[in-house]
């Protein structure tokens, strides 16, 4: 019972954590609660399947960046998402670099405020 409340917590931190950076973030617009929650379970999901293999994928290019190279890849399963879910929009790439620098701020602000 204490994992499914941690994955929902995290999942609502996550949503919470698109609203506000969607706010701040010329370029991203989300059309209301509903599709924060679903973008949040999206990015979850393709974090959790996709990011892994494409992380591997870009060692090299990762290595020489000093693993600066991962944020371009948040960027770009950000934007790849928002092709997808519906009231998600992101208008180009450097929206979405911001979006994703942005995002991982306030979720480690988010998850260290409620421990």
């Amino acid at each position: 019972m204490h994992f499914i409340f941690k994955i929902i917590t995290h999942w609502l931190v996550a949503a919470i954590a698109i609203l506000i950076a969607a706010y701040f973030i010329p370029g991203v617009a989300i059309s209301g609660y509903k599709a924060a929650l679903i973008a949040a379970a999206a990015l979850g999901f393709i974090n959790l399947f996709i990011k892994p293999v494409i992380m591997v994928l870009t060692l090299p290019i990762n290595l020489l960046t000093l693993g600066l190279f991962t944020v371009v890849i948040e960027a770009g399963l950000i934007m790849f998402t928002s092709h997808y879910i519906p009231g998600f929009i992101v208008s180009g790439f450097f929206p979405a670099l911001l979006f994703a620098i942005l995002l991982a701020i306030i979720n480690s602000i988010l998850h260290v405020s409620k421990k």
